[in-house]
Parts: structure tokens; C-alpha cells; sequence
């Protein structure tokens, strides 16, 4: 299983060609780093699975290129330049610094039409351990890719999210000219890049609007003795309470430059085979889970640059998406998708319909949003109850229409999702 799953690495995620070069690095405790003894563990294993990763990548592409560097002892820094020389190639490389691109590319001050000169594309694994070869990685990627793009389509409709937990975290944030990207793992087109294990759809909220607050209970790698809440008001983290040690370590983060304190990415997890919670990089995919980052978001369409960027993962949460005619939709109850039941296999959502009606011996004239839901006749009564949990309306439209005929391939699909 851990073979396969690395040679779908090579084979789905990056689509590795045969004329292609491939550079895998990872990085080494530096001399007087302090490393706890599971986590100096989880490293070694690590660079044990690059060595096997290298091997194995030979019988995909043309060269490949193994290199070890230092720990760089911050998330969100960028790997030492000579690695980029690789990366890019000699050639390319020398245009680069000649151009004094490079050094924006490191410092994250890279342009929109910088960066589509791009051609190479990588995977970052942050944070990986051994194990998450058997879970996380070993999905589905086409299902996987499907699940997490319906999602995005979704949230793209939306000017306003909000999102609220049973500890409660309560926040708010405008996404107005943001749009939210889908981290599929499918990594094949030029300039490509994102995290593996995959599965999220992530955005970079408004800068300055998000107000609410955060209740922690993981840090990155572990439980909190006791939750650390986050006041935010216009963006930016504004307080820090909490009797947790890890109190400490944020407020001092933060302290180092005002960036840091920005609410910098909501993320939402789609991969089911995701199960870990004490591992961020696979916890923030977990199906049916959000997360927010602190600090920097340039790489994905924000407009802080700063070398801190960090996750905490929020379990159960319920999501609600507001549209510019100020209609409120539940994308997430309690950390379920209706989609994720097998309620159904697909859902269309259309906006600015205008619906005119008589409630309560009064003419109504509201714009609402149509929900078309493919599913079958089976479990109409199933999906009904969960519509009507859901739903903020007290007798919201809920009819069925049969399918008199359809395409022969999109039938056998849907029965397969839903099955």
C-alpha cells in the first residue's frame, strides 16, 4: 500500500511525464533546534520515505534529483535558493536572479504575471508522517477531485461566510473578490502546486473584515489542556486568553509583526480517508471539518506577506453562506454536507430566482435560490427530513420529479455516488 500510494505521487498526482525532471527535498534538524522525541522520530521516518520517494520516481522521469537541506525553523519560509537553480534549471534559474525575480519569488512579492512564468509544478508535504500513506493519500483521488470542486462552485456563489462551532467560535468574514481555490491533489497542469495529502477548499477572506471569535482546542500537532480564544475584530487578532502554554507561543508570534495577527485563510476538508486530528497538515482535510490560518496569504490571493502562516482545525462546525441579496444558505451543519450523506449525487444551485407566493393571507415577492438535487426515489423520505432540518424556511419547497430519461453514463454514475 505505501509503495502504490507513493507511485501515485508520480503517476496521478503530478502526472509525471518521461521527458520530465523531478527534484525531491526534505529537510534536517539544524544544531540546537528543540525537537521533541516523537516528532525527531516522525523526521527520520520522513527522510527514510524521500529516499524510498526517490527511488521509486526513477521509473517515472528522465532525471531525478534527491537533496537534504536544513531546517529553514519557520512554516511559510521558502527553501534555500540553490534548490530553486534544480528546480527550474540552470538556464531558467539565471534569468530569474538576472530579472530580480527570484528574490521576489522567495520573499512572496511575486506579481500575478510572475508568477504565470511558471512552468514547473510541485507538491509540499509539511508535517508528513509515515502513516499518512495508509489513510489520507490512499483515497480516491478522482472522487476526491469531484467532491471538493462541487463544494468550491458552491462557496464561490457566496459574498459573506459565517461559521460557528458547539465551543464557541463565532466569526464572520466578507470573501467579496476573493475566490475559494480547490486543493484536489491533482497537480498536472504547468505552475501547479498545493499540499499532499489533499482534499480542501480554501480562500483568503477580505483582509479587515473578519469579526468574531476563535476558540482553539488543537494546536497543530496536539490537544489543548484548555481552549485559547482568539479576539478578532477588522481582520486582525486583537486578544489572546488562555491558561494553555501555547497561549504564549501565539501571543508572542503575533507580537513579532502585526501580519502575523491576520485572519489569513478559511479552509473546509474534503478527504474522507483523512482521520488524524493531531496532525494539521491531515486534520484540515478531514470531510466535513474547517480551518482557520493566521499570517501570510499571498500565494493564494490575499494580500499579507509574511514569513508565519498557521492552521488550527475546528471540529463539527456549521457553515453559512450569505449571498448579496442577503439570502442565507447552510453549506455545513454540525460537520455534514447533505452531498456527503449519499442523499445525493450531485446538487445545482441557482440564484436570483424570484419567487412570488401567498403566506399567511399575504402576497410575498422574495428572491430565493433554487436547489435541483439528483438523487433516487428511495431516499426521498431521508433527504426530505434532512431539508427540512436544515432549512430556515417553516414549509420550504420540497417536490419530486422523476427522471424520464437521461444520458446512459450519467445515470450509471449517479447510481454509483449515491450507492
Amino acid at each position: 500500500m505505501i509503495t502504490r500510494a507513493i507511485g501515485n505521487i508520480f503517476r496521478v498526482n503530478l502526472n509525471v511525464k518521461r521527458s520530465e525532471n523531478v527534484l525531491i527535498f526534505t529537510d534536517r534538524p539544524v544544531e540546537g533546534e528543540v525537537i521533541e522525541d516523537t516528532d525527531r522520530c516522525r523526521r527520520e521516518r520522513l527522510r527514510d520515505i524521500a529516499i524510498l520517494a526517490s527511488e521509486i520516481g526513477k521509473g517515472f522521469c528522465k532525471n531525478l534529483f534527491y537533496r537534504e537541506n536544513a531546517a529553514t525553523g519557520s512554516h511559510g519560509a521558502e527553501p534555500p535558493p540553490e534548490l530553486w537553480a534544480i528546480a527550474f534549471g540552470e538556464k531558467e534559474f539565471k534569468t530569474l536572479k538576472a530579472e530580480n525575480l527570484l528574490i521576489r519569488l522567495i520573499k512572496k512579492k511575486a506579481t500575478e504575471p510572475d508568477m504565470k512564468r511558471g512552468k514547473a509544478r510541485y507538491a509540499s508535504m509539511p508535517l508528513f508522517d509515515a502513516s499518512m500513506l495508509e489513510g489520507a493519500m490512499n483515497v480516491d483521488w478522482k472522487t476526491l477531485d469531484r467532491r471538493t470542486r462541487d463544494i468550491a462552485r458552491v462557496v464561490n456563489m457566496a459574498d459573506i461566510i459565517e461559521v460557528k462551532t458547539l465551543n464557541g467560535t463565532d466569526i464572520s468574514f466578507s470573501k467579496k473578490g476573493r475566490r475559494a481555490e480547490s486543493d484536489t491533489g491533482i497537480l498536472t497542469k504547468p505552475g501547479s502546486f498545493g499540499n499532499l495529502p489533499a482534499g480542501e477548499v480554501y480562500l483568503a477572506p477580505l483582509e479587515g473584515t473578519a469579526d468574531g471569535r476563535l476558540v482553539l482546542e488543537w494546536a497543530p500537532t496536539r490537544p489543548l489542556k484548555s481552549p485559547i480564544t482568539l479576539k478578532v475584530e477588522n481582520g486582525l487578532v486583537k486578544k489572546i486568553s488562555g491558561n494553555e502554554t501555547y497561549t504564549d507561543y501565539l501571543k508572542a508570534k503575533i507580537s513579532e509583526q502585526k501580519e502575523n495577527a491576520n485572519i489569513a485563510e478559511l479552509g473546509i476538508g474534503t478527504n474522507d480517508m483523512a482521520k488524524r486530528p493531531d496532525n494539521i497538515l491531515e486534520s484540515e482535510k478531514i470531510l466535513g471539518t474547517i480551518h482557520f490560518a493566521l499570517g501570510d496569504n499571498s500565494s493564494f490571493g490575499g494580500k499579507v506577506s509574511t514569513p508565519f502562516h498557521q492552521d488550527f482545525v475546528f471540529f463539527r462546525p456549521t457553515v453559512t453562506l450569505i449571498y448579496k441579496d442577503s439570502t442565507r444558505k447552510v453549506l455545513m451543519k454540525g460537520g455534514k454536507f447533505v452531498i456527503e450523506e449519499r442523499l445525493a449525487g450531485c446538487v445545482n444551485i441557482v440564484k436570483n430566482i424570484r419567487s412570488i407566493y401567498n403566506w399567511q393571507g399575504k402576497i410575498e415577492d422574495e428572491p430565493e435560490v433554487l436547489m435541483i438535487v439528483k438523487t433516487q426515489r428511495n431516499l426521498f423520505d431521508k433527504l426530505f427530513k434532512k431539508v427540512k432540518e436544515l432549512h430556515s424556511y417553516t414549509v420550504p419547497e420540497i417536490i419530486a420529479v422523476p427522471i424520464v430519461e437521461g444520458s446512459e453514463d450519467y445515470l450509471k454514475w449517479l447510481k454509483e455516488v449515491i450507492d
